[in-house]
């Protein structure tokens, strides 16, 4: 089957790299003596870089690759942070009143994101049509009210639930039980984005090293920090640590309070229109309740199928989950078989042990991390926060900003439970899609 789902043109590399590729920056010197090192040059790392410069606070962003080489540039674009934020909630079983300020802090997030577009007109296929997502058993849809209703009384979702006989208003798929819409969720370019990011950080006079791995973080008696690279040592008055899933052994205590995890994504040949037409009547983004996840929308010039999921629990090529990817899609599209697929690609995103967003400071370090599979909007916004805390700037502590980070003594940053944990989610499917 692989073979003949490949298009002649195959490139196993994001689909968003033909718009966008992370490059090494021009080698800047590094400083000896900064008030803030910002470790990781995703959407945390330079939102965070970009509100220092607004603050007049002097930093450096270092970052061991290229920057944009990780997650930022090969996500699925999708930004609803509110929506998948209030699951989490309704996950933990959090009542009303504890889960107003996460939701609160997830509409400040989207805000943040559309207004950061919009204010800086940054050309990035903003589409704020919505989303939607798709209840895999009878059960799952019937739980959608209670979602629904936290969201529009706590997240302004504008959301409201649709019965199987009328989900072909919002996608052209007869697959799910009915399902949920959120109105305030949008798509965009991820590598765009990110390009008009980094941009805005460039501008604003903020030296990025690119390919300048941090090797060691040493805190001195009065607080300020030695930041080891193989270019020489910086003297930090702060750290923030912005690495998500590519959290790694320099910060041990971080890297074992998150789960790297691989997410897959294909992107289709382009579509004749009346296919693409059919596919997504409303221009929206789609996910579904299933728990080995699948998320998928239009390319932003609508002539292709952008569809990623959990198709492997570990780590693999995303040349060997292409054909399950493209199953999963023409199971829920059976429309479009027979077309091909043109780009495989795969990046980390980053969970945590009770499945919400953190930032905060541990052991000295400042960090924003564990977008739990959403980054787009909230990784943006807590490296936005993160600076404000690490400049002293706010007066405001934001509800993701907890002092429990849980970690586990039977995890040491090694996701090895992670083939187990996949297993279990696909039995459990299998029972709520058979039974429930």
């Amino acid at each position: 089957m692989a073979a003949e789902i490949f298009h002649p043109s195959f490139k196993a590399r994001p689909y968003w790299w033909e718009a966008y590729t992370p490059t090494a920056l021009p080698q800047v010197d590094l400083p000896k003596d900064v008030p803030v090192a910002i470790v990781g040059a995703g959407y945390a790392g330079l939102n965070a870089a970009l509100e220092l410069a607004k603050l007049g606070v002097g930093c450096i962003v270092l970052d061991a690759a290229e920057p944009g080489f990780g997650a930022s540039t090969r996500s699925g674009g999708m930004v609803s942070a509110s929506a998948n934020v209030g699951k989490r909630i309704i996950n933990r079983a959090l009542t009303t009143e504890e889960a107003k300020p996460f939701l609160n802090d997830a509409v400040d997030a989207f805000t943040h994101i559309e207004s950061l577009i919009s204010d800086n007109k940054i050309d990035c296929g903003w589409h704020k049509t919505g989303y939607f997502l798709g209840a895999w058993s009878k059960s799952h849809f019937d739980g959608m009210a209670k979602k629904v209703e936290l969201l529009n009384a706590e997240a302004q979702s504008d959301a409201y639930l649709v019965p199987r006989e009328r989900q072909r208003e919002e996608i052209g798929s007869d697959y799910y039980h009915g399902g949920m819409v959120v109105q305030r969720a949008a798509h965009i370019h991820p590598a765009l984005y990110y390009k008009g990011l980094i941009g805005l950080v460039q501008k604003a006079g903020v030296p990025i090293a690119s390919q300048t791995p941090v090797m060691g973080l040493t805190q001195e008696s009065g607080g300020t920090w030695q930041v080891k690279t193989p270019r020489g040592t910086i003297r930090a008055g702060h750290v923030i640590v912005a690495t998500n899933g590519y959290t790694g052994d320099v910060t041990p205590q971080l890297k074992r309070r998150v789960v790297p995890v691989g997410s897959y994504i294909i992107a289709t040949e382009e579509l004749p229109p009346e296919v693409t037409a059919s596919l997504s009547p409303r221009n929206r983004s789609f996910a579904d309740t299933r728990r080995v996840l699948t998320y998928y929308r239009l390319s932003p010039d609508g002539k292709r199928m952008i569809f990623g999921g959990r198709a492997k629990f570990g780590f693999t090529e995303p040349t060997e989950t292409a054909p399950l990817l493209y199953r999963f899609m023409t199971d829920r599209y059976p429309q479009l078989k027979g077309f091909k697929i043109t780009h495989v690609w795969t990046g980390n995103v980053a969970f945590t042990l009770d499945e919400l967003p953190h930032m905060g400071k541990l052991d000295g370090l400042h960090f924003a991390l564990g977008c739990n599979g959403s980054g787009v909007a909230m990784m943006s916004y807590l490296g936005r926060e993160t600076a404000r805390k690490a400049a002293g700037k706010t007066n405001r502590q934001i509800a993701f900003d907890a002092p429990e980070f849980p970690s586990s003594p039977l995890y040491n940053g090694n996701p090895w439970f992670l083939p187990l944990v996949g297993a279990w989610f696909r039995t459990a499917d299998w029972w709520d899609r058979k039974f429930n």
